[in-house]
């Protein structure tokens, strides 16, 4: 016969047991609660986002450029142009109108 406890008996509960045994179900918990915070926060900020400002139908470039980037903001559009030469600019134009505001030439390297 094998030494050892059967099976059918438990075998007493040690204080250090006992103590690990809280500790992960305590970190259980707080893992738990921490995902849930998160995913929460998640939904909130992502319910709120608003949608990006409208662009203008159509941007009207001058002729030989072309469009290599685009960004918005608050009622303006910049686009970074390139023409047959090489030379760039940064081209600012009104969001709802598609006037151009202003126009700043990007120095050469």
């Amino acid at each position: 016969m094998a030494r050892g406890a059967p099976d059918s008996e438990e075998l007493p509960e040690t204080p250090s047991l006992r103590r690990l045994r809280r500790l992960v179900t305590t970190l259980t918990i707080t893992l738990i609660l921490g995902v849930i915070t998160v995913v929460a926060l998640l939904v909130i900020r992502l319910a709120q986002m608003t949608p990006p400002p409208p662009l203008p139908a159509t941007i009207a470039l001058p002729a030989g450029e072309r469009a290599t980037a685009l960004t918005r903001g608050a009622g303006w559009v910049a686009v970074v142009t390139v023409d047959a030469g090489g030379r760039e600019r940064i081209r600012v134009i009104d969001a709802e109108t598609g006037a151009p505001r202003g126009v700043t030439e990007i120095a050469p390297r």
